[in-house]
């Protein structure tokens, strides 16, 4: 319910984990309720806004299971640059990610059901309020804190005039003209090799389906290329599926292929959102949105 209106946990795992907590308090804050656990006004806050069943069923496309799929995909980038894809590793990734929950509750939720055979019927997190494909829709910034009608806020279109890096919160928010936060996401931010940055930046461009180019002077731990070397897209590709460039050279807010890391560990140095939240930031945004680093 909390993804529906652009209050994201990341993965939907099943577990009152951090990330949950943090999208919780920061639904509870925008709507004027006191941050804490999830009490009966905050349900029933939630149920105004949100509405819809939590489950929902969804049976599987032919497009679903017909690849192509990456059996193995290698840890380093030279290796990584000789593969003519990135995509998903198989059909029980990419309905996962497709219904933006961790393959474990998948699996919990649907034992014994087959994920590489299309016309199977499964329980998804319905993360749309209408059971249907939500890659990368329920995309935050589609609700505005308001009780306006889900309906009435898409055909908005909100944007951003401000995205807040936190790296105290390890969250990104993006707030509308009139302050008000319109999309929250748990976010990996910067390390040890390439810290985050500080103050303000812009955004400079907006690339979906990117290739990604590892420059050696980075030094990222585990790499061994010697030149700059570009990897091909797709949404196990280092960046995911969206690159939002910023004014600070070699740095962005991006998807990963590693959903369930987001939030509880570092990135190699940019901003890394899972890529179904990276994509509904990428809605809110434009070239010069400014993106503020606090914390």
């Amino acid at each position: 319910m909390l993804a529906r209106i652009g209050f994201s946990s990341g993965v939907i795992d099943g577990h009152e984990g951090a990330n949950f907590a943090n999208a919780l308090h920061a639904f509870q804050q925008a709507n004027g309720l006191m941050p804490g656990r999830l009490d009966g006004a905050t349900r029933t806050r939630l149920a105004q806004l949100s509405g819809g069943t939590v489950l929902a069923n969804y049976t599987i496309q032919s497009e679903d299971v017909a690849g192509p799929f990456i059996e193995k995909i290698p840890q380093d980038f030279q290796q990584m640059a000789a593969l003519p894809g990135l995509g998903y590793q198989s059909p029980r990734e990419l309905l996962a990610e497709k219904f933006h929950m961790s393959e474990a509750l998948r699996t919990a939720l649907n034992r014994g059901k087959d994920f590489g055979q299309a016309g199977t019927v499964f329980t998804i997190a319905n993360i749309t309020g209408n059971g249907r494909d939500a890659m990368p829709a329920a995309a935050a910034g589609e609700s505005t804190g308001s009780s306006t009608p889900p309906s009435a806020q898409r055909a908005a279109a909100p944007s951003a005039a401000l995205v807040v890096v936190d790296k105290r919160q390890h969250a990104v928010l993006a707030y509308d003209a009139d302050k008000r936060l319109i999309g929250f996401y748990p976010a990996s931010i910067g390390s040890a090799e390439k810290p985050a940055p500080t103050g303000t930046l812009q955004v400079r461009s907006v690339a979906r389906d990117p290739n990604y180019t590892y420059n050696p002077k980075y030094g990222f731990k585990g790499q061994t290329a010697q030149r700059p070397v570009k990897v091909p897209p797709g949404p196990n590709n280092p960046v995911g599926v969206v690159w939002i460039g910023l004014s600070q050279e070699g740095y962005g807010i991006h998807g990963t292929p590693d959903p369930d890391k987001v939030g509880k560990t570092q990135s190699h140095g940019c901003i890394r959102l899972t890529n179904w939240d990276a994509l509904g930031l990428a809605r809110l945004v434009k070239k010069g949105t400014p993106v503020q680093f606090a914390g």
